[in-house]
Parts: C-alpha cells; structure tokens; sequence
C-alpha cells in the first residue's frame, strides 16, 4: 500500500515537471503573450463554433472542450505565482490544443468559424505555423 502511495506520488510530480518544461520551451515572449490575451475572446468564440460544429470530429470536440475546463478552473497545475512560467500555462497549453485541433481539421475549417479581425487571424495562422495566409 505504502510502494504504491509513494509510486504514485512519484509519477504525478514526474507528470507535473514535464508539464512545467513544455511550457518553458513553448513559452510566448511577453509581447506574444499579450497578443494573445488580447485575442481570447476572438479565440473563445471559435471553439465554441468548433464543438458545436457536427463535422468536428469527436477527438477534436474532447481536446476543446479540456481546454475549456482548463482555462475555467481556478486551480492551476503551474501556479500563477510562479515567475515567467506560471502566467503563461494556459496560453501555451491553448495553443498547443489549437495547433493540435487545426492541423487536424485543417486551417480553412478554423477561419471558416474565425469571426475576428483579419490581423487577428494572422496572428492565429503564425501561431499554428501555416503562415500568414
């Protein structure tokens, strides 16, 4: 009982230090980061739009919808008190599931649900790494 307490205990901070390196290699410098907050509601409004969308498939729907619940919980795995890490956890996590999600479905179906400004979407175009369109 012990073993497996201490095993688990042992896994969950391997999972929390692996959590905390992705975010500091994909981190956004601080003009990104503003950027992006700039953009939430733009980007909010477009999952919302991708998992209503019926031709979204169900792997996709599930990724945005955890990213939803993410974003929402108060409760951070990187606490926010960190410095440089930890006000950016949720920037990079929503960019790696958005990276994720439009590769998957493809770009035109993102700015197809895309309701912001062009300059807007460029920006989420460089994000996933396609260009500036």
């Amino acid at each position: 009982m012990l073993e497996t307490l201490l095993t688990a205990l042992v896994v969950l901070a391997l999972a929390w230090l692996v959590l905390v390196a992705v975010v500091w290699l994909n981190r956004p410098t601080r003009d990104q980061a503003a950027i992006f907050l700039r953009l939430l509601p733009e980007l909010t409004r477009l999952v919302i739009r991708l998992v209503r969308d019926p031709a979204t498939p169900t792997r996709y729907r599930v990724g945005l919808v955890g990213l939803g619940f993410w974003l929402a919980f108060p409760i951070d795995l990187i606490p926010d008190f960190l410095p440089v890490i930890g006000a950016l956890d949720d920037i990079v996590l929503a960019a790696l599931v958005l990276r994720w999600v439009g590769r998957g479905i493809g770009i035109d179906r993102l700015e197809a649900g895309w309701s912001g400004s062009p300059e807007g979407l460029a920006i989420l175009r460089r994000a996933l790494g396609v260009g500036p369109g």
